[in-house]
């Protein structure tokens, strides 16, 4: 297990360019389960989740091809169905929670898809029900054994279908667009999630030869194709990236330049961090942050009440960019509330904020009351661990801020979702060092 060492009290100054979107390559990289044809996708972000199910896939019969930095071409012409029902898979499967996104394509195509219980970020209950509730409503069989934990959905014939889905899941609609697109008949999807990685896949499904309108809208129509064909395809910047260097540029009173973050794809994200008196300029297609000085102050609403900043489907504020907000304002001027509405165990990183000396109230596993410090006593530095990918770059961005030297054990963890970032962090002035673990 590797650890971060890091001297905080820093400050940082220059570019930063962010990654391709990782929850957009998860599904992307499935998609390519759904032709015979070549697929070249560009823009990979090379983190340990996407290079997981990058050998899943080969693991599967795909024929990958790098062709460049965060380029690959994909040819899924002699897909060994068989590995899905091998010892090899349920355990390949167990470590990634994004193989879920096979199950779609694979019965969109095949007629049969498999998957052992997947992992992940250990966040509190994340259901499965509406991607297998989807499948159903396309006429698939569903079974679940309970011994090894491993479920499957089979059949001879999907067939188009109205649904609506029972919650506005990411990875469900995905997975149902998928299965959907080479369905007989025409399927309706109300309720679907609209963020804009969800939109990119039906872009390039459509690109691909499927029929699928009132892409960006939570109402989707999916006309059956017989078959789809190759394509190019681009990654967006990752958004949870992009949100986390705004935080960290705030926390360490640094000017940084976010670039080409495809503004038009952030939605509410720069004016949460404005309401929490970040200043965030648009230059082009770059996000400049300059140096808070005399730190950021927390915005009241118009009649005096206490900020609450909550998550919500897209178009609210998404969720994997709570705990970076709730760690910023540990050194705001003012209070705010975070609410996490969507997952039950992700405030649970707040401890260690607490030991390095930040003031936070945990009201209940949904809730905490944060009253900033206004950089009038900076956070201790300390040990840590980090629980999860956006925990554990808080932690990151707090130890940065904080005087003294920290440690983060368990960064892998993080690594599943920041590509390289020792490195990028020290190419702005950052003082942190990657300790390999014993």
């Amino acid at each position: 297990m590797s650890t971060f060492k890091i001297e905080g009290g820093h400050q940082l100054k220059g570019k930063i360019q962010p990654q391709g979107a990782k929850n957009e390559a998860l599904q992307i990289l499935c998609a390519v389960l759904l032709t015979a044809e070549e697929v070249k996708i560009n823009n990979i972000p090379d983190i340990i989740d996407v290079n997981k199910l990058i050998a899943l896939l080969k693991k599967l019969g795909v024929k990958i091809k790098k062709v460049g930095k965060g380029s690959f071409t994909f040819k899924s012409d002699e897909i060994n169905l068989k590995y899905l029902e091998s010892a090899e898979f349920k355990e390949d499967g167990k470590g990634l929670r994004g193989s879920i996104m096979i199950v779609g394509p694979l019965l969109g195509r095949f007629g049969k898809g498999y998957i052992p219980k997947p992992g992940g970020d250990k966040i509190g209950r994340r259901r499965l029900d509406t991607h297998f509730e989807g499948f159903i409503n396309l006429g698939a069989k569903f079974r679940y054994n309970r011994d090894d934990l491993f479920y499957g959905v089979e059949a001879k014939k999907l067939k188009g279908a109205y649904m609506l889905l029972d919650e506005a899941s990411v990875t469900g609609t995905a997975n149902i667009v998928m299965a959907a697109v080479l369905a007989e008949g025409t399927t309706t999807i109300y309720n679907a999630a609209c963020e804009p990685y969800l939109q990119q896949l039906c872009k390039m499904l459509n690109r691909m030869g499927a029929k699928i309108s009132g892409v960006g809208s939570n109402l989707l129509k999916i006309e059956g194709v017989k078959e789809l064909g190759g394509t190019e395809h681009r990654m967006l910047p990752d958004m949870i990236e992009i949100g986390s260097w705004i935080g960290l540029a705030a926390m360490t009173k640094s000017e940084l330049t976010i670039t080409n973050v495809s503004w038009d794809d952030l939605g509410v994200i720069p004016s949460v961090f404005r309401k929490i008196g970040i200043n965030i300029e648009r230059q082009g297609d770059d996000i400049h942050i300059p140096a808070h000085i005399n730190g950021y102050e927390v915005q009241n609403y118009i009649d005096g009440s206490i900020l609450t900043i909550a998550d919500a489907p897209w178009p609210g504020f998404t969720p994997d960019l709570l705990s970076i907000i709730l760690t910023v304002l540990t050194q705001a001027r003012g209070s705010a509330v975070v609410h996490q509405k969507m997952f039950e165990s992700r405030l649970f990183f707040v401890d260690k904020l607490i030991d390095m000396g930040a003031k936070i109230i945990l009201c209940d596993p949904h809730r905490a009351t944060i009253i900033g410090h206004d950089f009038k006593s900076t956070l201790k530095a300390t040990t840590m661990t980090s629980p999860d990918i956006r925990a554990g770059v808080s932690l990151l961005i707090a130890a940065l801020s904080a005087k003294g030297t920290s440690i983060i054990h368990n960064i892998e963890q993080i690594d599943r979702g920041y590509e390289n970032i020792d490195e990028r962090l020290r190419a702005i002035g950052a003082k942190i060092e990657r300790v390999a673990g014993n």
